[in-house]
């Protein structure tokens, strides 16, 4: 068995898993976990736990935890939550260190019943020194493994990168997921808490901080027993490591409905908001936001002010832009008078030529659009750059030159893009600039409020 450097360990880098509970019936949960081991490629050890069957998927079953002969990391639990108990006991006896315990039936139910069991099994873990993340969870991935420990085999199509999603509630883990999976964005793990047993939102903060694979922490939240601990582990865990939050239950309806939902306290959203600024959490305000804002994120380069270039290939997109950018605070500043006469000299007659600048006439010419790019960039009156680009038959090549010049130009200065086409037309050029560093957004508005959230961080962190 592995040798773990931290508790969570066993959950999110073993090397042998046991699914208890495991099941080839498609209408089973079981089924979908092995699944998503398999067709997800986990390269450790699979021990399918089912006293009815003599192979699952062509591995060989065993009747019980205690049946096995080799060691175990991780156990999955896919069981009604009346049989957890005994099987917690076993896990202990068998030296399982880690459980993702997808069985619900615990505290988020309207019975007393299922609160006296989710005490029970806590206890239980408490005592054996076992991490449990859940119950009532959809389970955890970690891509760079790879690890898909859930039962939803798709996961495993989701992109590896740098955000670490952490989230209270199974249905805004896939739907964070499969955004990612649509806006090609990568991530490190995706990590349903469920009903919180002994793993909270503030040990995973503190597991995110040390893993190398995470570069932002993205979390989910609808309420917290004790958010002071949270607070807590974010100052502590404050080492340049951003953490981005969506917290949901402004409304009456919201927290009243996020109380039943995991069985846990919304409290006041204006406190969430204040405490989580004093730790330094950014937060936004919703699902997209919280995807946009924490790709922006990793890569780890803030505007130092303010004051924001718009360059764009129409003008409407510029405008939708300005005003995202002027309601969150920023400044679409002129020009100094050196960049303006460099500018308007690239610049054919009758075109925009102040900020926002409308390129569009000057498509056609390649060493104009580097020009124009390059004044600004130089500009010291400018902190960031966002360019807008939409696709029209006329200028088909004019992402693939600006492009080349973005590439080749020495970059001090955060540059965010939204470079829409469709599918298949420029999505090389997207490619090549993303992995320069330069993200790009599906509409204007996205890419400016990620802009917005990249100078609120840097404001938040001074």
């Amino acid at each position: 068995m592995n040798q773990h450097s931290f508790p969570l360990d066993a959950i999110f880098k073993p090397e042998a898993i046991a699914v208890i509970g495991a099941s080839d019936n498609p209408g089973k949960l079981g089924s979908h976990v092995m699944r998503s081991l398999t067709e997800g490629k986990y390269p450790g050890r699979i021990f399918p736990v089912n006293p009815g069957k003599g192979e699952i998927l062509g591995i060989k079953t065993y009747p019980s935890l205690l049946h096995i002969p080799d060691g175990v990391d991780l156990s999955i639990i896919v069981l009604p939550a009346e049989q957890v108990p005994k099987t917690i006991r076993e896990c202990n006896e068998k030296g399982v260190k880690g459980i993702v315990l997808i069985t619900a039936g615990f505290k988020e139910i309207e019975d007393r019943r299922g609160e006296s069991l989710q005490k029970e099994i806590t206890e239980l873990a408490n005592r054996f020194g076992i991490k449990i993340i859940g119950p009532n969870t959809f389970g955890i991935v970690n891509l760079h493994l790879p690890l898909n420990a859930s039962f939803t085999p798709e996961f495993s199509k989701v992109q590896k990168g740098g955000i670490g999603f952490v989230s209270q509630s199974g249905g805004m883990s896939h739907l964070f997921g499969f955004l990612s999976m649509k806006n090609q964005v990568g991530l490190s793990k995706i990590v349903g808490l469920g009903n919180r047993c002994n793993v909270d939102f503030w040990d995973m903060i503190e597991y995110l901080h040390q893993d190398r694979d995470t570069k932002v922490i993205a979390m989910y939240l609808e309420g917290l027993d004790q958010p002071r601990r949270l607070i807590e582990a974010a100052k502590r865990e404050n080492s340049g490591k951003p953490v981005v939050a969506y917290k949901v239950g402004r409304s009456s309806t919201g927290d009243k409905a996020s109380q039943f939902h995991t069985g846990s306290l919304a409290g006041k959203h204006e406190i969430y908001e204040a405490a989580f600024k004093q730790a330094g959490i950014l937060t936004v305000n919703s699902s997209e936001e919280l995807l946009d804002t924490a790709k922006g994120l990793a890569l780890f380069c803030f505007p130092e002010g303010n004051r924001v270039a718009v360059l764009s290939g129409q003008a409407g997109p510029a405008m939708a832009a300005c005003d995202v950018c002027e309601a969150g605070g920023l400044s679409i500043s002129p020009f100094s008078s050196e960049t303006q006469k460099r500018v308007d000299a690239l610049i054919p007659p009758l075109a925009i030529r102040t900020n926002p600048v409308d390129m569009g006439p000057a498509w056609y010419n390649s060493e104009a659009i580097r020009g124009i790019v390059e004044s600004v960039l130089e500009d010291r009156g400018m902190d960031a750059v966002l360019l807008c680009i939409m696709f029209a038959s006329a200028n088909r090549s004019a992402v693939g030159t600006l492009a080349n010049s973005l590439l080749q130009i020495e970059r001090k200065k955060p540059i965010l893009c939204c470079i829409s086409a469709p599918e298949g037309i420029w999505d090389e050029d997207i490619r090549r600039l993303e992995r320069a560093g330069i993200p790009n957004y599906p509409t204007p508005e996205r890419a400016a409020q990620t802009l917005v959230n990249l100078v609120r961080y840097k404001k938040l962190k001074r």
